[in-house]
């Protein structure tokens, strides 16, 4: 394929496995291999007309919505934490795991009136989840190791990610409800949206095809 090459932004770690399988299965092209193997953050696959650039997953949306990529695949708890103008055209299905609120194993229940205090680094989506219950709630920002909050005394509860619970289970906590079911989406800037409609719309389409169950879903 000739032509200026279309910038795909795709996260490191966890969901790179699974975002490579799927361009694979579509395009016939693994931003995993590509990557692979070398310092470089950024891969060519002229065959498919993309450029693979491999950044923190917390950056992709950022690095979508200022024009450094035109497509990106982001989690849905980063995209409601932090809210973009983006084009969200499809639920990928992969990296499913929840945003939840958890409380340690057998905590005995506030004094009436005392507003718990929260570990999480989603503050926004901790706020308006308690705000929308009318509870008030003290919010602790933290990055990371949030699970051992309760137990160190910061903090109350908590919210934060989860895939299977173990991690919260091995620190004493109790899930009690969940706060966000989260999946990656794919992402488009909305100005590679005008200037490359026909290739951003095959690309979106083969995409869908190996989605299973997917629908037209943007905003």
């Amino acid at each position: 394929m000739t032509g200026e090459l279309i910038t795909v932004a795709v996260p490191k770690g966890r969901l790179l496995d699974e975002a490579s399988a799927l361009f694979e299965q579509a395009l016939g092209v693994s931003p995993k291999a590509l990557l692979s193997g070398t310092r470089r953050l950024a891969a060519d696959a002229p065959q498919a007309g993309l450029r693979f650039i491999s950044i923190r997953a917390a950056d992709v949306a950022s690095y979508v919505e200022h024009g450094a990529a035109s497509v990106g695949v982001a989690g849905l708890d980063v995209l409601r934490e932090e809210p973009r103008d983006l084009y969200e055209p499809l639920d990928l299905g992969i990296g499913r795991c929840a945003v939840i609120v958890a409380w340690p194993r057998g905590m005995k229940p506030l004094a009436k009136g005392v507003a718990p205090r929260i570990a999480t680094k989603y503050t926004n989506l901790a706020s308006r989840h308690f705000a929308a219950r009318g509870l008030p709630a003290e919010i602790i920002h933290l990055h990371g190791s949030i699970e051992v909050a309760p137990s160190l005394g910061l903090a109350d509860g908590i919210v934060d990610i989860t895939e299977t619970g173990e991690t919260l289970k091995a620190n004493g906590l109790v899930v009690e409800e969940t706060v966000l079911d989260v999946s990656a989406r794919l992402i488009v800037n909305r100005v590679a949206l005008k200037l490359h409609a026909e290739r951003l719309r095959r690309l979106i389409d083969a995409l869908r095809r190996v989605v299973p169950g997917s629908g037209p879903e943007g905003r």
